[in-house]
């Protein structure tokens, strides 16, 4: 059952849920609605430090905490729908993230739709792999993850570094992630009603924007179509209510068939990206989780010598 600080947000966020305009296709109108978004993520916690970087052709942020340990370094993906957000706006929800995995973390400044449609997107998330590794940094020590688009696009670069033949992350971890941008999972449908984040136009929108021409069951774009065969162990969480719900079961599906261990938690009464919310204790214990998982994975991966797919 959720808590009673999540059924008061609920209610709350769904009274101030900006409406979409009759025809949702200036991108303006689309930032406007995103930037909606990522304002309820709160305050940055004052324990993490952000630093500007370039790694050869991407720019992107890194994010340290305290307590993060040069041995684990997480990439991180944010949301947007392929047409808004940067690090800077995911800053407090990547700041939690990297304390609960003691992990520094890299979010890279990936180009946006529609100036630059896929896979864009996906071109310089695996850039941002290759940088890293061919600076010396341990597979075994990696590990991928995204919220919303992001999380989607994480699955995205995961299936490039694999099919480009080089060696596989530690893991990877995904928050409520968009991974059918054809929008065919039921869910889309049953909780239009109930996501206080989301609609069907902000998200049809968006991916017509990105796709551009492109079929929007290319795996590249809906990993949720993709083949997971030796993918690293995945962590997916989700809100039962959030129009994305079915998307993250879909990945756990696909995992399973190619026999990658998956855990996929589905959070009653949770919305999108419930985990950016820092009053809710449900985002505390996704967190907790999920940093859990990030630190066991690099731990499991550099033992078994980087071998990271069992």
């Amino acid at each position: 059952m959720p808590s009673w600080q999540s059924a008061f947000f609920d209610r709350f966020f769904r009274i101030s849920k900006p409406r979409p305009s009759d025809a949702v296709t200036d991108i303006v109108d689309l930032h406007r609605q995103y930037n909606y978004l990522t304002d309820r993520f709160g305050a940055v916690p004052g324990d993490t430090a952000f630093e500007t970087a370039t790694l050869g052709p991407v720019r992107g942020e890194w994010g340290r905490a305290d307590n993060s340990s040069p041995g684990r370094l997480i990439i991180f993906f944010h949301g947007g729908g392929y047409v808004s957000g940067s690090p800077e706006t995911h800053r407090a929800l990547i700041a939690r993230l990297a304390h609960a995995a003691e992990a520094s973390v890299f979010s890279p400044a990936y180009r946006l739709a529609p100036e630059f449609a896929f896979p864009a997107a996906v071109r310089d998330g695996i850039d941002t792999y290759r940088q890293f590794v061919s600076r010396g940094v341990a597979p075994s020590s990696i590990v991928l993850a995204g919220n919303g688009s992001g999380g989607g696009l994480a699955l995205s670069v995961l299936l490039a570094i694999r099919n480009a033949g080089l060696p596989m992350p530690a893991a990877l971890i995904a928050m409520s992630p968009w991974a059918d941008l054809s929008l065919s999972g039921w869910s889309v449908l049953q909780n239009a009603k109930n996501d206080t984040a989301l609609s069907w136009e902000l998200l049809f929108v968006s991916a017509r924007h990105y796709l551009k021409r492109n079929n929007p069951a290319d795996p590249y774009a809906s990993p949720a179509f993709a083949n997971f065969k030796g993918f690293p162990p995945l962590m997916v969480h989700a809100g039962s209510l959030e129009m994305l719900r079915d998307d993250a079961s879909r990945i756990g599906d696909r995992a399973a068939e190619a026999g990658v261990p998956v855990s996929v938690e589905i959070y009653d009464g949770m919305q999108h990206v419930f985990q950016a919310n820092p009053y809710v204790p449900e985002a505390r214990v996704s967190l907790q989780r999920l940093g859990q998982f990030v630190r066991s994975r690099i731990q499991a991966a550099t033992e078994n010598g980087g071998q990271t797919n069992g």
